[in-house]
């Protein structure tokens, strides 16, 4: 017994922007008894000011959130938190996203069917600095292979994305209008869309962008 009560938890943060998920899985997780979740976010920028002000040892992030996904928040807690592990939990393990993923440094990448119980087993690995990624996941990332899409057509899709105009495309890109409109034409005849918009959510579908 004494030794239960000087075992330091491992302080978690749960981020989702889906209240149910996020509220069983904090009551779930809370059973364990070493582990804490000492923080809950329901978007991107949510998740990342409770992080500055939390600091938790492993913060557990959807994929899909509100403001910024679960990629973008790791990338940003790995350069101003980097004790902090970060886990990605989705319901859409597309190809590109497992890639992100761990270029972002995240630790381990789950599906959302997962049980609490292998949730709280993988926090434990992730936190001993190990990764964890799920087998099926995994498996359709390779078979899916890579991006069809060069650096430079990812990046003004992602520009293209909130439809914004090509003349505001180039600016921003310091590019010429005609050079954009070259890229995003390739980049949409490589995905078999009929323009940039189309292109843009087919990209951003499978994790690419």
């Amino acid at each position: 017994m004494s030794d239960s009560v000087n075992i330091t938890p491992i302080r978690v943060m749960l981020a989702d922007d889906e209240h149910l998920i996020r509220g069983a899985l904090a009551a779930l997780l809370g059973l364990e008894d070493d582990l804490q979740v000492v923080a809950e976010a329901a978007s991107g920028p949510e998740a990342l000011a409770m992080a500055r002000t939390h600091r938790p040892d492993v913060a557990v992030l959807d994929l899909q959130m509100p403001g910024a996904d679960g990629v973008m928040v790791a990338t940003s807690l790995r350069a101003e938190l980097p004790a902090c592990r970060t886990m990605i939990v989705t319901g859409h393990g597309r190809p590109g996203h497992l890639k992100r993923a761990l270029e972002a440094g995240v630790r381990g990448f789950v599906p959302k069917t997962v049980s609490a119980q292998k949730l709280a087993e993988i926090i434990r690995t992730v936190h001993r600095g190990s990764r964890y990624v799920d087998p099926e996941l995994a498996a359709d990332a390779i078979s899916a292979g890579d991006s069809p899409l060069s650096a430079r057509e990812a990046e003004l899709l992602e520009l293209a994305e909130g439809g914004a105009p090509v003349a505001e495309i180039a600016e921003r890109a310091s590019l010429t209008p005609g050079t954009v409109r070259n890229y995003l034409s390739s980049a949409a005849t490589k995905l078999g869309a009929d323009n940039r918009h189309a292109a843009a959510r087919i990209a951003r579908s499978q994790g690419w962008l």
